[in-house]
């Protein structure tokens, strides 16, 4: 038999519940001060692109406000506008990148939708392939990706140069 290894995933798996709800991530990852090991890609005016820490794919990037807010009406014209800049930014992003077949964009608001953080939205956008899905979701619940977070945030971070927002 083959093992796969996420070490990465156990951190989540792992942490209390309450803990999970109370912290805040994305008011804490822009100000961390060293953008690689927090994972963020891209800093506009009023949002910041990140690579998701627990991502359903490789590559997958999540859009999120600097300001806490839980509903897109909470959100300013302006912020609103950067918002989806940003989301269209990312695609782009991985288009060069990554050159995916599709992409998965979307956004789940309030706990009852799925929010892990419902009072800070922000947008998943996950690049896919044809045939990206296999068996191991399906049977083993598990997903398998190809490549480290680490490697994923370099090979991203060099078509930014590329890019003009």
């Amino acid at each position: 038999m083959d093992n796969l290894h996420a070490y990465w995933r156990m951190e989540y798996v792992s942490a209390p519940k309450k803990e999970r709800e109370e912290v805040n991530p994305f008011a804490t990852i822009p100000n961390l001060g060293d953008d690689r090991k927090a994972l963020l890609i891209h800093r506009s005016t009023h949002c910041y692109l990140v690579l998701n820490k627990f991502p359903y794919n490789a590559g997958h990037l999540l859009v999120a406000p600097y300001r806490e807010v839980a509903l897109l009406t909470d959100l300013t014209k302006e912020e609103r506008t950067d918002f989806m800049n940003m989301i269209i930014f990312a695609q782009d992003l991985l288009v060069r990148a990554l050159r995916p077949d599709g992409f998965n964009v979307g956004m789940n608001l309030g706990a009852d939708a799925g929010a892990g953080i419902p009072s800070h939205l922000h947008c998943h956008v996950v690049p896919r392939w044809k045939a990206d899905v296999n068996f191991m979701p399906v049977i083993a619940k598990t997903r398998v990706l190809p490549e480290a977070l680490d490697v994923m945030w370099s090979k991203l971070s060099e078509h930014l140069a590329e890019m003009t927002v």
